[in-house]
């Protein structure tokens, strides 16, 4: 038969997917599974972003702008401005997903062998949209000890070279749960201003900062507006990860003016999914303190009961709703798997996320595992006991 590509063989798997016929084995032999390997919250859409497609009356369902429709536009820009962010709706691109905005980011400003440096460990499927792209990911290596914070801006100006376009981060971290400091922020837009990059930040998990801490975007920083490109999107921030929308927002209009050209050519986002989105807008503010205040009373939960076992460390996460935990194990992708096909407390097991993945430098991380706890309370104590019994008899 035809080969296929290079760059398709060179394609990664998902750390978060590639578990997946274990456990509907699992599932097809009679086994629960606790499911803390994929961001899916449980928490309700708002229902007034249903409400808007069940009562809408169309004769046509047609396509909207390549760039998202315009109503929808001024009222994303009008949210970003109750957030402190000055933009215009003419400086946003809707887009399906934040995955796609992404796409189109490294598109816009990168060549094939270009290079982006990020902080590892990083949303995993940042290595699947460089490899799609024809980009290197260059990773600086945060550290578990250091709860993942921003490493050395000295290790970051080590890695520049001719090549290097930008620089990307995911605030709050997937999967790290790690939410970036103003401060750590001016020192990245004071390294791209010196170096001439741009400055990505991926800001999906904005809205999920806790004890007290406040999100600080990119956006809000002076003097790097043409350095900076966000990428946002409605999947975590209304538990709309279906809806598939997300947005691409700088205030380079030459960034925006060659994104368009990539949302040019592959015609609109969903229209449907906008009109749920734009309602979205309107959630609320009483809907995210109640989320916000679930997912801590969660991740203590989370945090207390990993705690408790004997040769485990975790990292607390400020923000999102993943943790990075070390186990006292060689190999995280054989555990996991293993939890699935031959472990099980009175018919149940866990499916967690091998960090490995999570990773671009070989061989880090073979020992670390994602957790998202997107679970209620009761459910995340019971998986944390399962992990704990099952590395008892894991290793010995």
């Amino acid at each position: 038969m035809p080969n296929i590509s290079k760059k398709g063989g060179a394609m990664p798997e998902s750390p978060i997917r590639k578990l997946v016929p274990y456990a509907e084995q699992a599932i097809k032999d009679g086994k629960t599974i606790y499911h803390l390997n994929i961001g899916q919250p449980d928490i309700k859409t708002p229902q007034i972003a249903l409400d808007a497609v069940k009562n809408l009356s169309l004769d046509i369902l047609a396509y909207s702008r390549s760039e998202g429709s315009e109503t929808y536009r001024i009222k994303i820009a009008n949210y970003y401005e109750k957030n402190n962010i000055e933009v215009t709706h003419d400086d946003i691109i809707v887009t399906t997903g934040g995955s796609e905005a992404l796409l189109f980011a490294f598109g816009s400003i990168m060549d094939a062998d270009d290079e982006v440096i990020i902080p590892e460990p990083f949303y995993a499927n940042y290595n699947g949209f460089s490899t799609a792209s024809g980009i290197n990911i260059v990773p600086v290596i945060s550290k578990i000890e250091d709860n993942f914070a921003l490493p050395p801006i000295e290790e970051f100006e080590k890695l520049i070279t001719s090549k290097t376009k930008a620089i990307l981060i995911c605030n709050p971290g997937n999967p790290t749960g790690y939410l970036y400091s103003q401060e750590e922020i001016q020192k990245l837009a004071s390294l791209v201003k010196k170096h001439d990059l741009f400055l990505i930040a991926d800001e999906v998990y904005r809205e999920f900062a806790y004890d007290g801490h406040k999100h600080y975007s990119v956006m809000q920083e002076p003097g790097i507006e043409d350095h900076a490109i966000m990428i946002d999107s409605v999947s975590k921030r209304y538990s709309m990860c279906g809806a598939r929308v997300g947005c691409l927002v700088s205030k380079n209009k030459t960034v925006i003016q060659t994104a368009l050209k990539f949302a040019q050519a592959r015609l609109s986002p969903p229209t449907f999914a906008q009109i749920a989105s734009e309602a979205a807008l309107e959630t609320p503010q009483s809907y995210f303190d109640a989320v916000i205040e679930e997912y801590v009373g969660r991740r203590n939960t989370l945090i207390n009961e990993l705690e408790k076992i004997e040769g485990v460390k975790v990292a607390k996460p400020n923000g999102a709703f993943y943790c990075v935990v070390e186990l006292p194990i060689k190999n995280a992708d054989h555990f996991a798997q293993w939890l699935l096909e031959d472990f099980n407390i009175n018919g149940e097991t866990v499916m967690v996320a091998p960090a490995a993945g999570f990773y671009s430098t070989p061989n880090v991380g073979l020992n670390q595992i994602r957790i998202a706890y997107v679970l209620n309370k009761e459910s995340l104590i019971k998986a944390v006991n399962i992990i704990k019994e099952a590395l008892k008899i894991y290793n010995n």
